[in-house]
């Protein structure tokens, strides 16, 4: 509601219990390169900045600010040996020897704080609880019910039960429903990536204090303004899958009909998508994943991105910080502030994507006056020390209601 202060604007400090001495920081990902691999390496400097980090354990180390010493790689774990099995269950297996080491580690008492992610900390935070010590369980996206009442167990799941054999073994790779939604209640606060996903936690009873607000972040020296060109450019950023509403906008794009204007598509090619981007209409580029994002956003006229599902896009935050107006739905972010930094737009809706792309093209000079304001609120409320910030908030508060 308008007037009402948002969640990325209030300062919070510790709190009147303090922070931790020895955080022990635990994700799957890695720390530093792309995706939440970025997001895993902010979390860990957070601790680390405030003198407060006892010991890592991540997937990989890409980076090289955290002393190696205090880094525990799962680079050469014995779980790389089931990455033939396919990603969804390579990725379980991953998971779940990573939250049987932590357990271990937090059950020694020699921490006393533990900070890990959804998916990865069943066991871990069950030691933790055993020990006596607070926890913060990082959200990536929407709760694992996506804001829906569902039963603990679900019919499929019951028939899943019943497999046998090789079946029944390739199930147990998985990390279940059920072990996420034990997580959330394990752990003492839960950490939200953007607005909507909050709401998909407070819809199936979640209470309001169990929830804290971290957002996210993006480098404002690394993405940089640029003069929008001459020709009428649109830009996504992202995995082309239908999730993140691609097939949407190549139905907008083909109604507008432009001739003289381009849409850039960047980045990898999902099967779901592969025949829609067989036949491309006239002015679409493919580029593939792309690494320097920048440049390909460098001189658009807005940034398009009408996601059905995510945490925080960090292709939005990136976007707004080289200064592009933001086409997209409430669902991608928290970055799009309709008539501000851009054009919210519903979810899997074409007409409304089309529209508000016609209005960016039809009024250019609005078009650049919501990119700088988008540029001005990443600088202002979603940079990587704000977001730093956030985090160590969430440890005062945690500590305060254990």
């Amino acid at each position: 509601m308008k007037g009402e202060e948002e969640p990325w604007e209030r300062e919070a400090g510790p709190g009147p219990a303090g922070l931790p001495g020895r955080v022990l920081y635990a994700t799957s990902a890695r720390l530093g390169g792309s995706g939440l691999d970025v997001t895993s390496l902010q979390g860990a400097l957070a601790a680390q900045r405030a003198g407060m980090l006892g010991s890592v354990y991540a997937y990989a180390d890409q980076q090289r600010e955290i002393p190696s010493g205090k880094v525990h790689s799962g680079w050469l774990q014995p779980a790389r040996l089931a990455s033939f099995l396919g990603s969804e269950r390579y990725y379980g297996v991953k998971k779940q020897w990573l939250d049987r080491v932590v357990a271990r580690v937090v059950a020694e008492g020699s921490h006393d704080f533990l900070h890990s992610w959804s998916g990865d900390a069943f066991r871990s935070l069950l030691a933790a609880a055993e020990v006596g010590i607070p926890s913060v369980l990082d959200i990536p996206t929407w709760h694992r019910n996506k804001g829906r009442v569902k039963p603990f167990v679900t019919k499929s799941e019951r028939e899943a039960g019943k497999l046998r054999g090789w079946a029944r073994w390739s199930q147990s790779m998985l990390v279940s429903r059920q072990q996420v939604l034990m997580e959330y209640e394990l752990a003492t606060l839960l950490l939200m990536p953007s607005v909507c996903a909050a709401g998909t936690f407070r819809a199936v009873g979640i209470p309001e204090a169990r929830l804290h607000y971290v957002g996210r972040g993006v480098d404002v020296a690394k993405f940089r303004p640029s003069e929008p060109g001459e020709k009428l450019r649109f830009v996504f950023v992202g995995a082309l899958i239908r999730r993140k509403g691609v097939h949407r906008i190549l139905e907008a794009w083909r109604r507008l009909g432009w001739r003289d204007a381009e849409l850039v598509l960047a980045g990898a090619v999902h099967g779901e998508l592969r025949g829609e981007l067989r036949e491309l209409p006239a002015g679409v580029t493919l580029t593939g994943f792309v690494r320097d994002v920048g440049s390909v956003l460098s001189g658009a006229t807005a940034f398009v991105f009408p996601s059905e599902c995510e945490g925080f896009a960090k292709a939005t935050l990136e976007a707004a910080a080289c200064g592009l107006p933001l086409i997209a739905t409430r669902e991608s972010g928290d970055a799009v502030v309709d008539g501000t930094t851009g054009w919210l737009v519903p979810a899997d809706d074409a007409d409304a994507l089309a529209g508000a792309m016609e209005a960016a093209a039809r009024d250019r000079d609005e078009a650049a006056r919501r990119g700088r304001e988008a540029r001005r609120l990443v600088e202002r409320h979603f940079t990587w020390d704000h977001y730093r910030r956030r985090v160590l908030a969430a440890y005062g508060r945690a500590r305060e209601i254990f």
